[in-house]
């Protein structure tokens, strides 16, 4: 992750472009380009949404960085796209935009567009594109609809003393690494990001899609395997006792200023990690927890169309994956069979709904989440890890939130939901993330008292 002196900063991480197939002068190009937008940042006052190719440099759009928010306040247009919502498929995915569109979101957001000048035109080239892409995305602010992302949390965290927080922080953070490498060696490359809570990590893959979905999962479990294994071989405090929740949902994705230049890594926030937050707020040491997310499933040969599927079905087709990781080492010991199950769930012809814990925060809003349970078979002995669903509490009647036949739709990977999923507006997660923070300022002084 570490920036390389030949490149221009913002290139690392994502779709990096390969500098050996950009020529001399589209690589001073991108350097020019760097500059001047580092120039125009201004430390974060101004954000950059998109840009347009020109014959003699590049059109961009910049605007204070407190502009969104007040444009997403304003009352739409009656017949025309809501304002926060074209703001966000504004800032999803490509940031390049024809130059006839260009002219008509300057036009909508009633900003004068800026004009970068270049030594030589862009070239008509994917990697001189990507380049761009990833510039431009450093200084601005991104929205990802769909992306999986984990949050480690460590258990009992500030009861135990500096020295013991940091070398558990380490320990997880080599379980990170270890979990990296041991699916690298399947031939199954996670390029996973992650950023401090102060007591875990929020991990994300910054690939996109389905497989890398799925990918993030099976990044999970080997955490948390190569943690429990740890676990046993250690003494005193120096590994942790973790519990991890796994989400697929919205973000915004920003790099912040730290001095003159913007971070080189990112930083995430959203409908994703405001729910993993609350999930990991209830969740017991060691346990697993899922969300009750709406996402792409994995695409049928053959089939264009690619159906939406639910939490249940998503842990199904994970599990049909996993038999790519038999023959893993941990401690020396050659994993033979893995297999995960959320809590309630029957198996083979068990038609058994699984089991849904409804989660409700101090704020009284509440939401539904799996419990999962997975064991992994050497040839000595089984590892079951997770929180087994004896020691999962009592349902209270609210949790019932669904008719048998509508969990069963579930379980089955039905396209109907058991329960509407509504995302918070840009608004109600800013605040929400301001509470969090708000949160955790109070609780330090506390804890470290």
């Amino acid at each position: 992750m570490t920036e390389r002196p030949d490149e221009p900063a913002g290139m690392t991480g994502g779709a990096v472009a390969d500098h050996r197939t950009i020529s001399i002068s589209q690589r001073g190009n991108l350097k020019a380009l760097e500059s001047a937008l580092r120039k125009q940042w201004r430390l974060g006052q101004n954000i950059v949404l998109c840009w347009s190719a020109d014959e003699r440099g590049i059109l961009v759009i910049f605007v204070p960085h407190y502009f969104l928010g007040n444009f997403c306040a304003r009352p739409g247009v009656e017949g025309v796209q809501d304002n926060e919502a074209f703001v966000r498929e504004l800032i999803s995915g490509s940031r390049g935009k024809p130059r006839d569109e260009f002219f008509a979101i300057a036009n909508r957001l009633d900003i004068a567009p800026g004009f970068i000048r270049l030594d030589t035109p862009l070239a008509d080239d994917p990697a001189v594109t990507s380049g761009v892409e990833q510039l431009i995305k450093r200084y601005g602010l991104s929205y990802v609809s769909d992306r999986a992302v984990l949050l480690f949390d460590i258990a009992e965290f500030s009861l135990f003393t500096p020295f013991e927080q940091a070398s558990q922080l380490n320990s997880l953070s080599y379980s990170l690494n270890s979990a990296y490498n041991k699916l690298l060696a399947k031939g199954i490359e996670v390029h996973f990001s992650r950023t401090t809570t102060g007591d875990g990590y929020y991990v994300w893959n910054r690939a996109l899609g389905a497989q890398a979905n799925h990918d993030l999962f099976y990044f999970l479990l080997l955490v948390v395997a190569d943690n429990a294994v740890a676990r046993r071989a250690s003494h005193g405090n120096t590994v942790p006792v973790i519990r991890a929740a796994y989400h697929i949902g919205s973000h915004y994705e920003l790099y912040q200023a730290e001095g003159v230049n913007p971070t080189v890594h990112s930083y995430i926030v959203g409908d994703v990690t405001i729910e993993l937050a609350r999930m990991a707020e209830k969740a017991q040491p060691q346990q697993i927890l899922i969300g009750h997310f709406e996402t792409a499933g994995r695409a049928v040969e053959g089939d264009a169309a690619v159906e939406r599927i639910y939490a249940p079905a998503f842990i199904s087709q994970c599990n049909e994956g996993l038999v790519a990781l038999h023959g893993i080492q941990f401690a020396g010991k050659t994993l033979q069979g893995l297999q995960c199950r959320l809590s309630g769930a029957g198996s083979g012809d068990d038609r058994r709904a699984v089991r849904r814990l409804l989660i409700t925060d101090k704020h009284g809003l509440s939401r539904h989440a799996y419990n999962l349970e997975f064991t992994l078979e050497f040839e000595d002995r089984t590892l079951t890890l997770g929180l087994a669903e004896s020691a999962l509490a009592e349902d209270p009647p609210a949790a019932i939130a669904a008719p048998p036949a509508a969990l069963s739709s579930l379980h089955n990977g039905a396209s109907q939901p058991a329960a509407a999923i509504q995302e918070p507006t840009l608004q109600e997660q800013v605040e929400e993330l301001a509470s969090l923070l708000q949160d955790r300022f109070e609780r330090e002084p506390r804890e470290n008292g």
